[in-house]
């Protein structure tokens, strides 16, 4: 029988300065977790009860897709790292050090290169393959910005796999259990989610899937088709395009217009009196070693990551102020497209350039623009894409229907990673004529601790956490209102007991706190169901209330056993 007055749960009734979010609120006031610095948590005895259930849940779901549980280093060298190439490319999120003996390693963010080494060392038939192999382990990234309390964390725990395939059918199978696992997983938490595409990022390769958790605080902005089922996190959502709308006019000649002071494009509407879609900005990039002039529509956003795929780039940034003096002569808000051909310049752009028939581009030179700017006339492209961030409104990819926006936090992602991994690590194995061939990999995350704060953040009222049933910490909560009365603490021992009996989970609360403070508590908790044990109730009756709806119950303690699990299956 767990008292409540030995379990360590340091409740809170102020709000913690520092907490923005409902679910870092909540999760500080009712105990569950303490910072111990940025981003660094210690779960308390509550919260890790929710984390292992879980863990058993997503344990449950991977055994039955077929998946082994192993356990792999935290603890990575630096020089598997440098076989993939990530060592020097993935940033400064990984958390690098040198052991006494000054050799390199890195606190694993995840566990690509890990496991491929394992399996090339392990597997070298087709006989042995496909195998899928998962692990549920604290993962490490400096993020520059800890923040949301376990939502964006420098330590948390994370379930990733990894299937090794012999084929790209096989490979496709794998993918699909995960996927449809996935499905089965965040739905048994208890997650309002989404599936939706998603680009790659430092992990690579394709057929990307991100599996958001809806709700306003989200970091990632999903595009998704009023009508069906397309979704995608802006990153990857792709906007449409059909050609040019309108047939080519005869444009007026290229004019240069004073323009002091004005840089923005808000500052060249109102100066000037036009829209948005009349401008065409000039945005200097350094993709890779390469300067790049990039257009893009005023009333348009440039999406970074397609840019970025564009050019099958590691990295990509804005160009320092220097740097665009040095290969255009003049600062940010006048650089414009005209001459870049003779300063050896590429120009790229997005699609709905070729849309403004007569723009509005900087002149490279402070304090003017020019206007009747025509592409192909006064300056080149050499390559046009979809470029831009998709909008409301927008024409969906699929469906031809509006697009609109919802706000999320990924809690799980799936990739096709094909050999990626498996071919500078040296993952072989020999097929069935002998022949050596590269094994395909796909790689399956879920943020656990993340999901935990995701399923807080949607599940919770003014007055605290409402727990669905299936990772609650526990399934009821056992309140005397007087624990000195021997009539009332003897009844809730032995509602405890019975409960118990039967596979409920239940909290006893055998402090002496007045009632009000114990029913404030057992909100902030969010336990499924509330018992009351009172002397204002009918003899041999108490208050059963559901946390969820607010509605309270009176029940004979002959039934309650048979009433709880029915109310549970039912929550």
């Amino acid at each position: 029988m767990l008292r409540q007055s030995q379990l360590l749960i340091p409740t809170l009734r102020e709000v913690p300065a520092d907490a923005e979010i409902a679910s870092h609120k909540l999760l500080l006031r009712a105990g569950l977790a303490r910072q111990l610095a940025s981003g660094i948590y210690t779960f308390m005895p509550i919260a890790l009860r929710v984390l292992q259930k879980i863990q058993n849940i997503v344990r449950e779901e991977m055994n039955n897709a077929g998946a082994q549980e192993i356990l792999m280093p935290t603890i990575q060298p630096a020089e598997i790292w440098e076989k993939s190439g990530r060592w020097d490319h993935y940033g400064p999120e990984l958390m690098r050090l040198r052991d006494r003996h000054d050799r390199r390693f890195a606190l694993g963010p995840t566990h690509e290169e890990v496991v491929a080494t394992l399996v090339a060392s392990e597997i070298n038939s087709y006989k042995k393959l496909p195998i899928n192999l998962y692990q549920i382990q604290t993962k490490f990234r400096d993020e520059v910005r800890p923040r949301f309390g376990l939502i964006r964390c420098r330590e948390f725990m994370m379930k990733d796999a990894y299937s090794f395939d012999t084929t790209q059918e096989g490979l496709d199978k794998s993918f699909n259990d995960m996927f449809h696992a996935y499905h089965r997983i965040f739905t048994r938490v208890g997650l309002n989610y989404r599936a939706v595409e998603a680009d790659a990022g430092s992990i690579g390769g394709t057929g990307t899937y991100e599996f958001m958790a809806l709700c306003e605080i989200g970091e990632d902005t999903i595009a998704y088709s009023t009508e069906g089922d397309y979704a995608a996190n802006l990153e990857k959502a792709e906007v449409l395009y059909n050609g040019p709308t309108s047939p080519e006019a005869d444009v007026a000649p290229l004019e240069k217009i004073h323009t002091p002071n004005i840089k923005t494009i808000e500052q060249l509407k109102e100066g000037l009196g036009v829209e948005g879609k009349d401008i065409v900005k000039s945005l200097a990039f350094m993709v890779d070693d390469q300067f790049v002039l990039v257009l893009i529509r005023g009333d348009h956003e440039l999406n970074e990551v397609k840019l970025k795929n564009m050019f099958d780039a590691i990295d990509v940034r804005m160009a320092t102020e220097a740097e665009i003096m040095e290969k255009l002569g003049a600062p940010v808000g006048f650089v414009g497209p005209v001459g870049a051909g003779e300063r050896k310049i590429e120009v790229v752009a997005d699609n709905y350039v070729q849309e403004v028939a007569s723009a509005i581009i900087g002149a490279n030179e402070v304090d003017y623009h020019l206007k009747n700017a025509q592409y192909g006339r006064d300056y080149q492209v050499s390559r046009f894409a979809d470029l831009r961030n998709i909008q409301e409104g927008d024409v969906c990819p699929r469906t031809q229907a509006p697009i609109a926006f919802a706000r999320g936090v990924e809690v799980g992602h799936v990739f096709k990673l094909g050999t990626k991994y498996s071919e500078p690590i040296g993952a072989k194995f020999l097929d069935e004529n002998g022949r050596e061939q590269t094994m395909i990999m796909g790689c399956y995350g879920i943020g656990v601790s993340r999901t935990l704060a995701a399923v807080i953040e949607q599940n919770n009222d003014e007055n605290g956490i409402i727990w669905p049933t299936s990772v609650a910490p526990y399934h009821a909560h056992v309140i005397p209102i007087n624990v000195k009365s021997d009539q009332q603490r003897e009844m809730s021992e032995e509602i405890t007991s019975a409960l118990e009996a039967a596979g409920v989970e239940v909290l006893y609360d055998d402090r002496t706190e007045r009632a009000g403070v114990k029913f404030k508590d057992a909100d902030l908790l969010g336990l499924p169901l509330r018992i009351t044990v009172s002397d204002k109730l009918e003899p041999g009756t108490v208050e059963v209330r559901i946390r969820r709806t607010g509605e309270a119950t009176v029940v004979a303690v002959s039934e309650l056993v048979s009433y709880v699990k029915e109310q549970l299956a039912n929550l």
